[in-house]
This record gives C-alpha cells, structure tokens and sequence, in this order.
C-alpha cells in the first residue's frame, strides 16, 4: 500500500503560522490535497499536546485517527542552538514519537532544558548529539530527521550554521540518523551528488505554516507500507522503503540561489563565486544558497545518483499555475472556482497535477490545460535569501502573485463538502 505523507508542519501556536491551523483544517486539506499521513505538528506545545489528546485516538499501532478516521502521527520540530569547533551552530531537527506516553517524556525532557510555551519550534542549547542520545534513552522508538537540512540559517548543512557532514554534526549518533528532509530549495537529484548520502533515506515533507494547500502536502513523502503503523512508517524511513517523494521545484524555494534580498540581488553558485560572495551594490556578503552549498560539498557530477536512488516528481501547486495563469491571487474566488472545478473531476489536487493534457482539457480550457501538463519546461526566476522563486509560465513571465490568504473567506461556503 502506497501512503503519501507529510510529516513535518506546525501548528497555530508556532510562530509566522496561521491562526487558522487546527485538528480539522489541517484534515479538511490533506484530503483536498490527496496527502493520507500528516504529522502533528509541534506536539511539545503545552496548548497544543491536550488538543491533540483531545481530538485523536490512537488506533493501537500508534496512529493517531480523527474522528472522522484520518491519520496523524506525533511530530514537532525543535531548534538546537549551540557551539561547536569555534563556531555557532543552528540546527533544526523533526522529531517522530510513538505515542502519547512517550510525548509526555520528551515533554518533560526538554522542560527541564527550557521554556516549551512561547513557540511551537523551540530553541535549546543542547548538542545535536546529546539531543538524539537523550531522545533515544526515553525510547528507541523516536525518530530525529535533520530539517530542511540546506536552509543557510536553520539546518545540518546550512551555509551560514551548519556542518559540513552529518559525521561532524551527530559524532557518535551519526548511526541513529536514517533520514534527512531534503527541504523545499534542494530535490533528490541535488542531494545524490554527495556520496555521504548514499546509505540515508530523502524524504520531503511541506514544513507547512498554514493549511491552505499551496502550502499543506506541497512536498510530500510516498512510503510502501502493508499496514498504517507507526512502526511500519518508522521502518520504511530507516530502511528507505520509499517509493517516491513529491518536490517543490527547488527553483522555487526561498534559498536557491544567492543573493541580498535588500537590494534584489540574486546570483548563480558561479556568479556569487566570480565575485568572492560578496553583493555587488552595498558589498556585504550575500547569503549562500542551496544550490552553492551543494556544489560546495558535491563529489559527483550533476545528474549522477546512487543505484540506491528513488524516484521523485518536481510539482507546482495546482493554485500558484491557475494564479498565474489567470493573473489572480493565489486566495482569490477565482483561483479557487477553478481548482475546486479540477478537485472535483479528479478527487484530489495531487491527482490532477499527474494528469494529462488532455484529460484536464475535459475540464478546463485548453491554455491552463497545457500549462498544469508542461510544468517540467517552465522556466524559473529562482528563490534567494528568503524569497520565494517565480515560475515563468509563457505570456505571464512579470506577473507575481499574492500567495498570503486571508483568515476568512467568501468562499467558504465552497470548501463546505471538503
């Protein structure tokens, strides 16, 4: 059985996130997305854990079901701020627990650290080995994944903070890391340069700030698994028992590239390079992007991978190709007449983003037709230092589009039936 996942989002105690994500929206939108699995979400959260023990029932095997039989497992993310080697060190982890009592553990665990209340992603000065070491002791059950693990400021491998293996970042807990989450500015295909990788599994989940579903499942996970467990989904992630990840094209991601978001600047590894990383216009240094940073540490050409390697699939959110499309906000009435048209016809957006042209032309007129079916040679203006990159659709090449959604709509009684 294949099960799409999305394990790593937020809730609304977390700060930048919606105010609007609950038990239910979070639900409502998976299902509209076509994703099956979604974690929690920062279940360390004093507010958060008894909604969570409030609203879900553990099915036995340590997945959570709604009430209206949807699936979630207990997951947060956790920021670790600390010194090594003479450096500061910022690295964020996701973290997958078993079941409440093991929660209420960790929980506990990291209250003796620090505050847990005044942000769903909160900052401990503990080591990244510690951490797992300490994690592990409460119950081998719980799994760390190093988070978005490219992302300059906040990761493993960020260029800003971070390390230049998981050897030197984990030392002797190295062996318990199984995983990494690519992030949304890196794929598969960027990561298989570094041989290092070759014996860890790539998943991709959408580190979500809201539930709408631009942002819920845009990066996703698809597991081979014979039964909804929680031991199940923990041994398909340690034994890389994936079929395929679903990406965001890394184009798009908000660190692709270099760049100074003061002053617009945006540059290529090579162009940042040429001018020893330093912005051309207020000569500060620029902050280095994924793609650089991969490049940095790559002992592969590009386009080679590991016979260990899976498949993956670069999508655009169904709503971001309309918005464009039709020069509208991502959130407005019309974007959303025209997306709950093809949900409608094909049951879930990540159906009908692997349509073909001609069976979403039975649906939608022929130009948006061809432009949700040839997204794979859309050119990109891509994403820096914190900026979101810009598909490039034919005719709509200087048209951005407002992706923020408004806490209550007038098409609310649209989304009723979902």
């Amino acid at each position: 059985m294949n099960v799409i996942a999305d394990l790593h989002l937020h809730s609304r105690f977390a700060r930048a996130c919606s105010k609007d994500l609950t038990v239910q929206n979070m639900e409502k939108f998976a299902r509209m997305k076509g994703v099956d699995l979604l974690g929690t979400g920062d279940f360390q959260h004093p507010k958060w854990l008894p909604e969570l023990k409030n609203q879900l029932t553990d099915n036995g095997k340590g997945v959570l079901m709604t009430k209206t039989n949807y699936p979630f497992v207990l997951q947060t993310e956790i920021s670790l701020v600390y010194s090594q080697d003479g450096r500061g060190r910022r690295v964020h982890n996701v973290v997958l627990a078993p079941n409440f009592e093991v929660a209420d553990q960790i929980v506990e665990y990291l209250g003796s650290k620090g505050r847990l209340d005044y942000d769903g992603r909160p900052i401990f000065k503990i080591p990244c080995p510690e951490f797992v070491e300490s994690l592990r002791k409460i119950s081998k059950d719980i799994e760390v994944i190093p988070a978005h693990a490219w992302t300059p400021w906040f990761s493993v491998f960020g260029s800003k903070s971070g390390f230049d293996s998981l050897q030197a970042a984990f030392l002797d807990q190295t062996k318990h890391i199984r995983a990494i989450e690519t992030g949304l500015s890196s794929d598969p295909g960027m990561n298989h340069r570094l041989s290092k990788l070759d014996n860890i599994t790539l998943i991709s989940s959408s580190d979500a700030h809201s539930h709408w579903p631009w942002r819920i499942g845009r990066e996703a996970t698809v597991f081979d698994m014979k039964d909804l467990s929680y031991k199940k989904l923990i041994t398909a992630i340690r034994n890389n028992k994936v079929v395929e990840t679903l990406e965001f094209y890394p184009q798009e991601g908000k660190y692709h590239f270099d760049g100074h978001r003061v002053c617009g600047t945006c540059l290529s590894p090579r162009e940042s390079l040429a001018l020893k990383k330093v912005c051309p216009n207020c000569k500060k240094e620029l902050t280095i992007g994924v793609a650089n940073r991969v490049e940095e540490l790559a002992d592969r050409k590009e386009g080679d991978k590991p016979k260990s390697a899976k498949p993956y699939r670069n999508l655009i959110p169904l709503s971001e190709i309309i918005a464009h499309m039709i020069h509208s906000p991502v959130a407005s009435k019309k974007v959303w007449e025209q997306y709950l048209k093809l949900i409608a016809a094909f049951g879930n957006e990540i159906a009908a983003l692997s349509a073909t042209e001609a069976e979403l032309s039975k649906h939608i007129d022929s130009r948006m037709a061809k432009a949700i079916a040839s997204v794979d040679r859309v050119k990109w203006k891509p994403g820096y230092d914190g900026e979101y990159g810009v598909p490039l659709f034919p005719g709509c090449e200087d048209r951005p589009i407002k992706k923020k959604a408004k806490a209550k709509t007038n098409y609310e009684n649209d989304l009723s039936g979902f």
